[in-house]
């Protein structure tokens, strides 16, 4: 297991995301600003946050918890994203970037819960 949160891929992948979501707002009209441009960043940086929130949890119930929160952040940026595009806030090539981004960390995201919920199986059996 990864010693620091750092050390996860997923957490890298998330905070790439990170980036790309302040790169492709950046452009957005300033009358969004507080609006669906706050909410596109807000859900980004939580994905990142909650993994590096859970993984310095002392308990792998806690670690899972936040993993949790963290798909759910991720869910709901993805959700913003197609939000963005419909509004032409975003091109299509950029959107579909995204989402990409999205379904990957959502992927990785999703083999790390699994791993914590077979693991806690088989502690459950001894």
């Amino acid at each position: 297991m990864a010693e620091s949160f750092k050390d996860l891929i997923v957490w890298q992948r998330a905070m790439r995301l990170v980036k790309d979501i302040y790169r492709a707002t950046d452009s957005f009209p300033k009358e969004e600003l507080y609006v669906l441009t706050a909410q596109l960043r807000r859900a980004a940086i939580s994905i990142p946050s909650n993994i590096a929130e859970g993984k310095g949890r002392f308990s792998r119930p806690d670690f899972l918890h936040f993993l949790m929160q963290a798909r759910g952040s991720l869910y709901e940026l993805q959700t913003q994203v197609m939000i963005a595009a419909d509004l032409h806030y975003l091109s299509e090539s950029t959107a579909l970037n995204l989402q990409h981004e999205c379904d990957e960390v959502a992927r990785i995201l999703n083999g790390l819960v699994r791993t914590f919920r077979e693991k806690n199986l088989q502690i459950g059996k001894s």
